[in-house]
């Protein structure tokens, strides 16, 4: 057998870089997807997970108090034997909270207990910082959410939502039939809790409407909130939830409050209870012993395509390092991140945004006073690189009790962290948090704070390197970073001020301008066929603006270099791209995140760049041409 000759540059720069391993890689059966994000969290993984062992069994060898907490809940969450004893026995007391509700009213006068205790409700309070005064927390409303990922599974042609929904039922009902319940009254429960679903998927917001991230700020007057329905006290939810009265809150979901009294009333009550119990037992179910981790596992599987659960103790690993995640993080971060390497990751980012200064000031697009704008908020980006300094002082109130049961423990945990989330109403924004760990390989911006944060776990081979040349660092590490100093002026972050204040600093005539580019944006990327689906250019506008600033501004950078070489520049701008996945968790990707494929943010970014064509001497015959008056550059 002849292999196939392998693509080329001129062609798909993507397969030329990337061909022989997508025909070659194999996904872990514990996985939906590989690739260049994947193998480096899998890397960390392995080496976090072997020292988790270490500490096990050799206590003695952790000197951090914090640390040895997170170590005994990986410990707790391996002791498979131990849980075994327990089995279904800690859910039965929340279970039954659910079950003894008799009517609305009864549900209402539960809501601030169950709220809490983070029970899934039709309506419910969470506290995040106010979008149109970040120095200060405020009440948001959410509604409930649906059991698929999102609205587009249930439309009528929509094969994979009929059998997920099959499968989540089938699961649920097993679910149930382990805690008790003979299997028609389990049916009948799953039965309803499908009913009162149905009801929610024409009202709530699909994910393409959640990824315009500015239509969830919508302020309401308290007053008139809390008249809403008179089947739910919506008023003593919020006050003894906050112990205070506000002057307003903000509707995440105008049209789900709208609906309210069709969602919530009499003749629901029981599928609204039903849809409760069966919310929380499959949210919760991993949590009790292995027979039930590997029973909701089914539905996870469905889901993604993976072939396998994680093993126990990769579970455990993984449970330990979510909890305990800024605590694991700063110690991966510490030990595996260099000062050198942080000095000069530091270094590269200050001269990223310097160019993006430069960029701003030569914009031919932008009057004066929108580019002086822009600069001053550009100035103020608060930059966290590797880890924070020192860690939220929620992880010293975590303490694990390995004699009772891994429920009652993560239980425990989270009504911490609710209450926590729930007092920070009375205190100021904490804009030195990170929302990212350093044993995350991942990078973000946060418009609220007006923040980039670059963890420890990204910055290494393919991204990040003191042994990779100047030009594979810019493709890698310096794209991500020009990307997340971007999310500082897309169609979201647009509409941030230099403080995270949500603000109009642009004059009409630029935003115009900058709505035009955005949506060129939307056109370059929507209806693109890519697994047998095809794009959402709404859906994933935000994450391609900032590619297409992130690379432009990465390229500027490199040529900076006395050791410039273009070639490497955007071979490891593919590099990083890499993807391989299952169908299923494609289309969970292409319906759900904002983020495009891999594959096509290495191809149609480099198809933007004037700069890719002459240096792999691209011509009109050749697969990566696009027309120079179909390039679209915004920054």
């Amino acid at each position: 057998m002849v292999d196939a000759k392998p693509a080329s540059y001129k062609d798909n720069l993507y397969l030329a870089v990337n061909g022989e391993w997508q025909e070659h890689a194999e996904i872990p059966a514990d996985k939906p997807r590989t690739g260049g994000f994947m193998d480096l969290d899998e890397d960390v993984e392995k080496t976090m997970m072997s020292e988790f062992h270490e500490f096990a069994t050799h206590e003695d060898k952790v000197d951090d108090k914090l640390l040895l907490e997170a170590v005994k809940l990986y410990r707790l969450a391996n002791n498979v034997e131990h849980l075994n004893k327990f089995h279904q026995q800690p859910i039965l007391k929340y279970i039954q909270r659910i079950t003894d509700l008799k009517d609305l009213k009864d549900l209402s006068d539960h809501l601030v207990d169950l709220s809490k205790d983070n029970y899934p409700l039709p309506i419910d309070v969470s506290i995040d910082a106010d979008m149109k005064d970040t120095s200060t927390n405020i009440v948001y409303i959410q509604g409930a959410g649906l059991i698929l990922p999102d609205k587009t599974y249930y439309e009528d042609d929509n094969e994979s939502g009929e059998t997920l929904l099959k499968k989540f039922s089938e699961v649920s009902v097993k679910l149930l039939s382990m805690i008790g319940y003979d299997l028609d009254k389990a049916q009948s429960i799953v039965d309803k809790a499908l009913a009162f679903d149905k009801i929610l998927v024409p009202i709530v917001k699909s994910q393409e409407e959640w990824a315009d991230y500015t239509k969830v700020y919508n302020p309401m007057q308290f007053g008139e909130y809390v008249v809403k329905t008179d089947k739910l006290d919506l008023k003593t939810q919020v006050t003894e939830l906050i112990n205070d009265t506000p002057e307003k809150v903000i509707i995440e979901e105008p049209r789900y409050l709208d609906n309210i009294n069709k969602i919530v009333n009499d003749a629901n009550f029981e599928d609204i209870k039903a849809w409760m119990m069966v919310t929380y037992l499959t949210d919760n179910a991993s949590n009790l012993d292995e027979e039930f981790r590997q029973t909701i596992g089914e539905y996870s599987l469905a889901l993604s395509g993976a072939q396998e659960l994680q093993n126990r103790t990769k579970y455990a690993y993984n449970k330990a390092s979510r909890v305990f995640s800024q605590v694991v993080g700063t110690y991966y971060g510490k030990k595996y991140f260099g000062p050198a390497a942080k000095a000069d990751v530091q270094k590269m980012v200050k001269k990223m945004i310097s160019i993006y200064e430069q960029r701003i000031s030569d914009n031919t697009w932008l009057g004066e006073d929108t580019k002086k704008k822009a600069i001053v908020k550009l100035e103020k980006i608060a930059i966290k690189v590797g880890y924070p300094d020192k860690i939220d002082a929620i992880y010293s109130r975590y303490h694990v009790e390995e004699n009772s049961s891994l429920y009652e423990n993560m239980m425990g945990f989270d009504r911490i962290a609710r209450q926590d989330e729930l007092d920070s109403y009375h205190r100021p924004v904490d804009r030195e948090k990170w929302l990212m760990p350093g044993h995350m390989v991942n990078a973000c911006y946060d418009p609220s704070r007006n923040d980039i944060t670059f963890p420890a776990a990204i910055l290494q081979i393919p991204f990040y390197s003191l042994k990779q040349t100047s030009s594979q660092n810019y493709g890698g590490i310096g794209a991500v970073i020009a990307h997340e100093i971007s999310h500082a002026f897309d169609n979201n972050g647009a509409q941030f001020d230099e403080y995270g204040n949500m603000n109009n600093w642009w004059t009409d005539d630029d935003y115009a301008k900058f709505k035009e580019l955005t949506q060129k944006m939307i056109d370059e990327f929507n209806g693109i066929p890519y697994a047998g689906e095809k794009v959402n250019g709404k859906l994933v506008v935000s994450e391609n603006v900032a590619d297409v600033g992130g690379l432009r501004c990465a390229l500027e950078a490199a040529k900076t270099e006395s050791d410039l070489n273009l070639h490497e520049f955007f071979i490891n701008w593919a590099r990083v791209w890499r993807l391989k996945a299952t169908k299923e968790f494609n289309e969970l990707l292409l319906k759900t995140d904002v983020h495009s494929p891999g594959p096509l943010r290495a191809n149609v970014m480099a198809q933007n760049m004037d700069e890719f064509y002459k240096e792999f001497e691209v011509g009109e015959k050749d697969g990566m041409w696009l027309a120079p008056d179909k390039r679209v550059n915004i920054w």
